[in-house]
């Protein structure tokens, strides 16, 4: 018979995995650490970890195991809904954000479409459209990573289906004005452009709800609004992911979403999460600290630029180092320390790290590491 993959879908055939943050797996099997003994600055999630309410809840489910799990998730879209002051029937839930980042192109997305996506941003939103055989228009973000309006008003001509865009944006760790954002929303539903925001990291921001279009969906009912339970809430594990949207977006999302996507313990979990006020609290106080103590400790390295982060990580330009991305990685974690190589994102060369806000602790760890990188003590 033709070879398997000669068989496959021609855009299926052309996909290529989309690199991530958060591979210790790959990294303890590279250097010979323990996977436990690796400290992940790559992944940008809660340093307390999970609420222990929702690690509570999530035991409490466990006699629930045996059969199938809540396919519409009715309790957490209930949960969700309530927390925001909408109706469930605007909420959808996935396996993670990054299901629905997938499931929202799938079904809207077709051959001869476009998305129009900032660069650099996350790269899954490429991934997702091309596996909806659809295509992407890339849009380069100004010098200083920041979000021009027109720009992308200009782009959003022809055949742009979607546009994506995630505030605070990854890997940069920039905030949009929500002025901004609107005005691009609202050109976007005059030319019947759908929106798809992905509000991941705005929990992390001062006063972030502030800058949520969340609240404006009875304006805008060509927008879509992603969150997740990974990053703030640390159920990582566990992949649970929500988009809220009018009631037709989330309608036509929840009857193409798979069956029993989401299983018995992270629905318990995300719920007893949402409600521990004090837990997030205590997030948002040690962000708030270990985000100003970085910023002093890494401006004293006279190789780096450090970007002014908004979110609950630093975006960094190595490039007066000495050495590339590449490099300082691979440095930094033959002492333990794994930081994200942002090479791989569109619109950036080979000269820009990430790294994540954790406790004091494990920031001076960081910090060290820099140190011993500096002096080739490595």
């Amino acid at each position: 018979m033709k070879s398997a993959s000669s068989l496959a879908k021609e855009n299926f055939r052309k996909l290529k995995p989309c690199a991530h943050g958060a591979d210790v797996f790959d990294a303890a099997d590279k250097t010979g650490f323990k996977r436990e003994d690796i400290l992940d600055f790559s992944s940008s999630v809660n340093p307390l970890g999970p609420s222990p309410k929702a690690l509570e809840a999530a035991k409490n489910s466990f006699w629930q195991i045996p059969s199938y799990p809540d396919s519409t998730s009715t309790a957490l879209r209930t949960s969700i809904a309530e927390h925001y002051g909408v109706t469930k029937e605007n909420v959808v839930v996935g396996n993670g954000s990054t299901e629905l980042i997938y499931l929202f192109a799938e079904a809207f997305m077709q051959k001869g479409d476009v998305a129009v996506v900032p660069a650099p941003s996350f790269g899954e939103y490429e991934s997702a459209v091309k596996r909806a055989g659809a295509e992407v228009k890339f849009v380069q973000l100004k010098k200083d990573f920041s979000v021009e309006p027109e720009s992308f008003i200009q782009a959003l001509t022809g055949k742009a289906k979607v546009f994506y865009l995630c505030n605070p944006n990854n890997p940069t760790s920039i905030l949009s004005p929500a002025a901004d954002l609107t005005e691009i929303v609202e050109e976007a539903l005059k030319r019947n452009v759908l929106v798809f925001l992905d509000e991941d990291f705005l929990e992390f921001v001062d006063e972030g709800e502030k800058h949520s279009l969340i609240g404006r969906m009875k304006e805008f009912p060509n927008l879509f609004v992603l969150r997740s339970f990974t990053k703030i809430f640390g159920l990582t594990g566990l992949r649970v992911g929500y988009g809220i949207a009018s009631e037709e977006i989330s309608c036509v999302l929840q009857n193409a979403k798979i069956p029993w996507n989401v299983n018995c313990v992270a629905q318990a979990a995300a719920v007893a999460a949402l409600k521990d006020e004090e837990h997030l609290r205590k997030t948002l106080e040690l962000i708030r600290k270990e985000k100003a103590f970085l910023t002093k400790e890494l401006a004293k390295f006279s190789g780096f630029k450090v970007f002014p982060p908004s979110a609950n990580f630093f975006f960094i330009d190595v490039r007066k180092s000495g050495l590339t991305a590449a490099e300082v990685k691979a440095k930094m974690l033959r002492q333990g320390v794994l930081i994200r190589d942002c090479s791989s994102f569109a619109g950036l060369d080979e000269f820009y790290v990430r790294v994540a806000v954790k406790t004091r602790s494990e920031n001076e760890r960081l910090l060290d590491a820099f140190r011993k990188l500096w002096n080739n003590d490595d």
